[in-house]
């Protein structure tokens, strides 16, 4: 109970410095005093060992707590299997026979209590560099009105982003950059207490000093929904969409559906336990008004999480668990006032148009092929200077869906510092042109990913296939036709600035970022980027886009239902939009990868970025081979062997025993198709030098534990790994991933994961010996490491210091170790 009392507090830890969950807690804080939501409702250290402090006995507590809540009445129990029914029903009889009786499980709702005292304001002091305004209201419990969800049909108006929205209104203003909208799936927010709807506006400096005139554009449309009658094709456009996705829902992994279907027992009748989260049935207007007249303003909660707070203030208060300032201030009555009944509605609100990118066609692509015609596996039907594009029609969902990914070279896209800061701008803010569009094609289950990986573009339209090529001319369209605005320039740049200043917040995502700054040749580091794009301006973005889109190179992937001829038309597409020049493969970036020295042993040591930060983070990293030539194969299977035979002993040592922090993981790495092996850790508790360590005791430990393995633990290792590599993919989405690394990778093995399994077969634990003895054991000539430690607030960075009297060789100026080092040729 004692070591479990230290992972409850670890876990504790990690979201200490999470601004959600902040949030949440003075939620729970300034909750009603007696409300079964004015709770601390994580637990740590503190919380249970000071309850022991105060007489209570925690382990009587526990056995009460299971006594009172873990019976039949309480429970919900799911079977998934692939043995018959009559199996399945005799493992759960004897399984599960013992569990206790008792009384049913009362859902009905409960008090009448108010959440929260209206015409208050919480400002919460961020940790993020980031201005947040989160708007409450309670609505009483909708569990028995799961068929008409009344909650999503206002979700679906009031989260709009199209013309005539909320968000639109709030962006035109500079007022806002994002919105969402609706009720969590959580228990708060969806209890026999109450539903919470909350809205999320991510709001500019702009919007922050305008703050209350934002809160009335969101009554100005909420009276616009009280005057307007309930629109029943909105409700039928739901339901479309909904009827669409449970008929034609992907397989997930059966772990989560279980535990999916478990939690739908509790809220669906028997009939709908798979289908209630999918169905409109019943179309309510009289529902949607009584829902809708719960949005007023003495019924809602107002909390600002933002970095622009006043630390000086004399009304700062503190959130005893997470220790979070904040102010609790009256809205003027003037204010509630003019929300309970808006003078007047600006022109520009409307409801949404009807969506057009709503599939009609769910024919299947594949009936009509022939077996010996089928691929087993992507094959090239375009290759041109211009675009290259990769093929698969889908002949195992069977369900009218579509992946289409796209690797876009521009030219000198990530060449310099600026140019790499510039291409960041251009993304954002070609994405946010295309906002309208992509919001309506999402909401119809067809959704856009645009993102900068490297030196290039990433173009991703997955989802219902009929549309598909309608939203990708239109993408194409608007990027030929880009011209950015300078409104939209400022907003977008000060949202840039903001992230820059986000990234590494979170010490896990600091030590990876640490990790590729050494290992990549070229990485722009995110400081200098924001002072590039402090002093960017207008006229440099525009100067620059028609450089950047001037030439171009196109590799892509089309899989699912989609025929030969669709396909082909994908890649006319791009060829007929973009009048750019075919970029050379000279001209490509290509990624190469640090060669660290046999031998050598570097450390990088950094500070936490947020000061606050208790947790450290060390990530011990083991080069093995460039990925390449006729080995790679076994090579892959034998790292993948070694990391499934010590995964458990890892974690149970210097997690369970040791007790080193919540996360402690072991697995291989491909960094731009060099191998590696790598440990991690994260701890609020011990310093890096001291959790060093502990890593290398547990791998000085490793050969005694391998030479011990007995054949028949060896063999269950190596069968299970060979089952995991020839388990069918759940889904088409997971096998389109499958497919798109080997492209990214420039590799084409789309067989990989089969060629490992036949390898597996032949590998021997004298295989996984000698593997370890050459990359990972402290005596190999060949061993070399790269370690990164991220220092929390409670450890002190000097102590790295004592590293190189073992050898260690600090890494203090990454660009100058890379002008005297070796890299590994560019395979991609």
């Amino acid at each position: 109970m004692g070591r479990e009392i230290l992972a409850v507090d670890s876990e504790f830890n990690q979201v200490l410095q999470s601004d959600s969950c902040r949030l949440y807690q003075l939620q729970s804080h300034t909750c009603s005093q007696g409300h079964p939501l004015n709770r601390f409702t994580w637990g740590n250290k503190k919380s249970l060992v000071d309850a022991m402090g105060s007489g209570i006995n925690l382990r009587e507590e526990i056995l009460q707590m299971y006594t009172t809540n873990y019976h039949g009445g309480m429970m919900k129990l799911v079977i998934i299997g692939g043995e018959p029914l009559d199996i399945l029903e005799g493992w759960t009889m004897e399984l599960f026979s013992n569990v206790k009786a008792g009384p049913l499980l009362d859902m009905s709702p409960k008090t009448d209590m108010p959440f929260w005292r209206s015409g208050k304001l919480y400002k919460l002091e961020a940790v993020r560099d980031v201005h947040s305004l989160c708007l409450s209201w309670t609505l009483p419990c909708l569990h028995k009105e799961y068929m008409k969800k009344p909650e999503d049909y206002l979700a679906h108006l009031l989260g709009h982003e199209g013309k005539g929205s909320v968000l639109c209104f709030l962006k035109a203003k500079g007022w806002a950059s994002s919105l969402s909208a609706g009720v969590g799936t959580g228990g708060a927010q969806c209890s026999s207490y109450a539903y919470i709807f909350e809205m999320s506006i991510r709001l500019t400096d702009s919007g922050l000093k305008n703050l209350y005139e934002v809160i009335s554009a969101v009554y100005q449309y909420i009276k616009l929904l009280k005057q307007s009658e309930p629109q029943e094709w909105i409700f039928k456009e739901l339901q479309d969409i909904g009827y669409m996705e449970f008929r034609f829902a992907e397989e997930q992994p059966p772990d989560d559906y279980a535990v999916d279907l478990a939690e739908n027992m509790l809220y669906y009748s028997e009939k709908h336990i798979v289908s209630g989260e999918y169905i409109y049935e019943g179309w309510d207007p009289e529902l949607v008004k009584h829902v809708l007249s719960f949005f007023h303003p003495d019924n809602m909660r107002v909390d600002v999480l933002s970095k622009s707070f006043d630390k000086h203030s004399q009304a700062i208060q503190c959130e005893p668990w997470f220790g979070t300032q904040y102010i609790e201030e009256d809205i003027p009555s003037s204010f509630m006032e003019s929300w309970r009944n808006p003078a007047q509605i600006d022109d520009t609100f409307h409801l949404p148009r009807k969506n057009e990118f709503i599939p009609g066609d769910f024919n299947p692509r594949n009936a009509n092929i022939p077996k010996p015609l089928r691929d087993d596996n992507p094959r090239c039907i375009v290759d041109e200077p211009f675009i290259k594009l990769w093929y698969k029609m889908d002949m195992t969902f069977n369900v009218p869906r579509a992946n289409t990914y796209f690797f876009i070279s521009v030219k000198d896209g990530y060449s310099s510092l600026e140019n790499s800061v510039l291409t960041d701008l251009f993304a954002n803010l070609l994405k946010d042109e295309l906002n309208e569009v992509l919001y309506q094609a999402y909401v119809a289950k067809l959704e856009t990913s645009l993102s900068v990986v490297g030196s290039n573009l990433e173009l991703k339209l997955y989802g219902y296939n009929d549309k598909l090529p309608i939203l990708l001319s239109s993408i194409l369209a608007a990027s030929q036709s880009f011209s950015p605005k300078s409104d939209r320039f400022e907003v977008i740049k000060e949202d840039l600035e903001r992230a820059y200043k986000n990234t590494n917040m979170k010490p896990m995502s600091h030590s990876a970022y640490l990790r590729l700054q050494v290992l990549r040749e070229i990485f722009w580091d995110v400081d200098e980027k924001l002072e590039v794009l402090i002093k960017l301006t207008f006229s440099d973005l525009v100067a620059y886009v028609p450089k950047l889109l001037s030439q171009l190179h196109i590799e892509g992937l089309c899989h699912g239902n989609l025929s030969v001829d669709e396909a082909m038309n994908i890649s006319k597409i791009f060829r007929n939009t973009l009048s750019a020049q075919t970029l050379p493969d000279e001209a490509r970036h290509g990624e190469r990868v640090f060669c660290i020295p046999n031998g050598t042993d570097f450390v990088r040591s950094a500070r936490v970025k947020n000061e606050l930060e208790e947790n450290s983070v060390v990530e011990v990293y083991f080069p093995v081979e460039q990925d390449i030539g006729k080995d790679a194969t076994r090579l892959r299977a034998i790292t993948d062997l070694f990391s499934n035979i010590i995964e458990e002993p890892c974690f149970d040592q210097l997690r369970t025993k040791e007790q080193l922090g919540y996360t402690v993981d072991s697995s291989p790495r491909m960094t731009y198709r060099v191998l590696a092996y790598c440990f991690r850790v994260m701890s609020s508790k011990y310093s890096p030098i001291y959790v060093q360590s502990r890593i290398d005791n547990f791998i000085d430990g490793l050969s005694a534990l391998l030479d011990g393995l007995d054949e028949e633990t060896f063999e269950h290792h190596r069968s299970g790994l060979i089952a995991d590599k020839l388990e069918k993919d759940p889904s088409l989405s997971y096998q389109t991933a499958d497919y798109w690394s080997q492209i990214v990778d420039r590799r084409y093995m789309f067989d990989m994961s089969k060629l490992e399994a036949e390898e597996l077969r032949t590998v021997r634990k004298e295989d996984v010996i000698s593997w370890y003895n050459t990359y990972i054991k402290p005596s190999s000539p060949k061993r070399r490491r790269l370690a990164i430690h991220v220092y929390g607030c409670n450890s002190d960075i000097a102590e790295a210091a004592k590293l190189q009297e073992q050898s260690w060789i600090a890494i203090d100026d990454v660009k100058s170790l890379k002008k005297s080092s070796q890299f590994y040729s560019s395979l991609c």
